[in-house]
């Protein structure tokens, strides 16, 4: 047989075979691409499922970083303010430390002066010199914000007042009554410079 009677056609039972073969490999070649396709998207919706997982890991920490932060910021925030209250109560403590300190140093001058404008004298103008030296220390005395212990005709206050002497009371007069000061006493706000010295009806 010649190589030309070789390349001849097929016979017709084989070329049927073949044919009948072909629909067969496309039909399962068309029913094996919509399982693939299947494959692939359930592939696609996992690898998203896991992302947004992640992600949503990722905001759930970056929430909670957040949260501490904004704990240790109001922390921070408050110990601030702590500290700036106590730092301007300490100055002013301080402050009013010193102040009462000097003005304790000249509280003796004060009395001496009172009680020279409270003695008699037939000099005037002396008199109204003392007087008015007493006047402008009254307003020293209440601009760096020192007040008088208010004590004549009160009721005797230990915390205030220092009691030298008890006397009978006199008519009108009810029993721990302050009847008469000896030294006035002073205070700085809350804080006493120094007692008021008084004389109290029994």
């Amino acid at each position: 047989m010649s190589e030309e009677t070789k390349k001849q056609p097929e016979t017709e039972q084989e070329q049927a075979a073949a044919e009948t073969k072909a629909p067969a490999a496309e039909s399962d070649k068309q029913e094996a691409e919509p399982a693939a396709e299947k494959t692939e998207k359930k592939d696609w919706f996992g690898k998203k499922s896991k992302e947004l997982e992640a992600v949503k890991a990722k905001l759930e920490a970056a929430e909670q970083a957040n949260a501490k932060l904004k704990d240790q910021m109001l922390r921070t925030a408050a110990e601030y303010d702590n500290y700036r209250k106590r730092s301007a109560r300490e100055a002013d403590q301080k402050f009013n430390d010193g102040v009462s300190y000097a003005v304790n140093q000249i509280l003796a001058i004060l009395d001496t002066l009172d009680m020279a404008a409270n003695a008699e004298c037939t000099d005037e103008n002396y008199k109204k010199g003392v007087v008015m030296t007493l006047d402008k220390a009254e307003k020293a005395l209440k601009t760096l914000n020192i007040t008088e212990i208010e004590s004549m005709g009160k009721p005797f206050d230990p915390n205030f007042m220092n009691a030298v002497q008890q006397v009978p009371a006199e008519d009108g007069q009810e029993s721990g009554t302050v009847v008469r000061v000896f030294q006035k006493g002073y205070m700085i706000g809350d804080k006493i410079i120094r007692h008021a010295t008084v004389v109290v009806a029994e």
